[in-house]
């Protein structure tokens, strides 16, 4: 069973806007992300007020860092009081990272195939890629240690591992989860939701 934890994926990103694949390349949000951000931060607020006794932990990754620190000042927080956990960061696409799947197909007819197929264990070319099993394997020691109640901003494949983990969906279901960048996940116990 796990403490009380919002959960939060980054904003915006410009490759989130024109459908790159971004996994580990270290890119930056967007105005429109920012705005999330802050939306998250008021959202977060109107919940835990100013999060006393909760642990603010962040990927990481410039996008993730600028949403926590966006969000913490909208909670009238200092932004720079919250500490980073590399186990956070998004799944390695390898070779992949800053492509679009059109592109990917347009460079080698065929290559995406397999993650069609069979996206929750696909593990794409290239030095350091990772499948989302991969990915889960790495995130499951950080979720067990969870003791106090804690605010995490993260991305869409270690959120994707969170629904695996905490509520038991099947690799197929949690392959196929949209993640929104605009709400925030609410996770006790076993359970998550949407707020």
């Amino acid at each position: 069973m796990y403490p009380l934890v919002y959960i939060a994926r980054h904003g915006q990103t410009e490759w989130n806007a024109e459908h790159r694949l971004q996994g580990q390349a270290d890119t930056d949000i967007n105005a429109f992300g920012r705005e999330q951000a802050r939306r998250n931060g008021r959202r977060l607020a109107a919940s835990i007020g100013k999060g006393e006794g909760f642990d603010f932990v962040a990927s990481p990754m410039r996008r993730t860092r600028e949403t926590m620190e966006l969000m913490r000042v909208a909670m009238g927080l200092d932004p720079s009081a919250y500490r980073t956990d590399p186990r956070l960061v998004e799944i390695s696409f390898g070779d992949w990272q800053g492509f679009t799947f059109a592109e990917l197909e347009e460079r080698c007819p065929g290559s995406t195939d397999g993650r069609r197929h069979a996206k929750w264990d696909f593990q794409p070319p290239g030095e350091g890629a990772e499948s989302y099993e991969m990915l889960l394997e790495r995130i499951k020691p950080w979720l067990d240690a969870l003791r106090q109640p804690t605010v995490c901003v993260t991305h869409g494949g270690v959120i994707r591992c969170f629904f695996r983990l905490a509520a038991g969906l099947s690799k197929q279901e949690a392959a196929g989860l949209e993640i929104p960048q605009d709400r925030l996940l609410r996770l006790e116990g076993r359970g998550l939701e949407w707020l």
